[in-house]
């Protein structure tokens, strides 16, 4: 199994170097087709004072769509020249200011969408759309970390979920390269009885290659969230694998939880998929 067709979801032009050098990389090694989107909103017709469309203002708005589109495409055509990967670029317009939604199309026929955290002051990509919607696995960088293009350790968050299982086989192009893969389990149900929890996942993992190790942590009082940072700073993993939504989207929505952690802050690269 490996990755063949990527898309990288270019938010803006400041971070647009950082997210096509490391979706470069992951494509370089993986001998896959990379296709870089960004998505511009389209002009909103403002109308002046005295009730007409104010032209040069929507054309303003225009024309500054245009460049900040040729200044990305120019950033991802250079990287992937450089890097020497088959790629290809996608513009679009879209009523909505987040390409995740513009790109819904193209995300569900690649294998692999990559896509960044917002910086602090941001726009924040809507991830949950490209989870929900085009079904795809989503590999999430840090904004304040490296990018990553492959990794050393892995922690895989097993809860025994759907979505924690999608996660884990979604994910085995990493895995099997990685040094160490950990199965960590938050506060796992008593066995009575069964397999040890982790256990069949570890061992299903294990008979495609991948070195990995079970973990149980009891949370003591610490969100799930908290736990995988905790376990992440504890063993120098690069990489977290995350079941996304393995509760109820509304739930995550208004209380939060491991998936929206993921998507705004988590300190190393995460791999969503559900």
């Amino acid at each position: 199994m490996s990755f063949k067709t990527i898309l990288t979801i270019i938010q803006d032009n400041e971070g647009a170097e950082r997210v096509c050098g490391c979706a470069c990389a992951i494509a370089e090694r993986f001998g896959a087709h990379l296709i870089g989107l960004h998505a511009e909103t389209l002009p909103v017709p403002y109308v002046s004072a005295i009730g007409f469309p104010d032209t040069e203002l929507i054309e303003a708005t225009a024309e500054a769509n245009r460049e900040r589109t040729q200044e990305i495409a120019a950033i991802f055509t250079k990287a992937t020249s450089d890097a020497g990967v088959d790629a290809e670029w996608q513009s679009l317009e879209s009523f909505s200011s987040d390409p995740t939604h513009a790109g819904i199309a193209v995300a569900r026929c690649s294998d692999l969408v990559i896509a960044s955290q917002a910086a602090p002051e941001g726009p924040a990509p809507d991830i949950g759309a490209l989870l929900f919607d085009a079904g795809r696995p989503v590999l999430v960088l840090p904004h304040d970390a490296p990018c990553l293009s492959s990794f050393r350790r892995v922690i895989v968050a097993w809860n025994g979920s759907r979505e924690a299982a999608r996660a884990a086989f979604d994910a085995l192009p990493f895995i099997i390269e990685a040094e160490r893969t950990e199965i960590l389990c938050i506060d796992p149900a008593d066995a009575d009885g069964a397999a040890a929890p982790g256990a069949d996942i570890a061992a299903a993992l294990a008979r495609h290659g991948a070195d990995v190790t079970v973990h149980t942590e009891e949370s003591a009082g610490r969100s799930a969230e908290q736990v995988i940072v905790d376990r992440l700073a504890a063993t120098g993993a690069d990489l977290v694998v995350l079941g996304a939504y393995s509760h109820s989207w509304l739930r995550e929505l208004i209380f939060g939880g491991v998936t929206r952690t993921a998507v705004q802050s988590m300190p190393v690269t995460t791999f969503l998929s559900r």
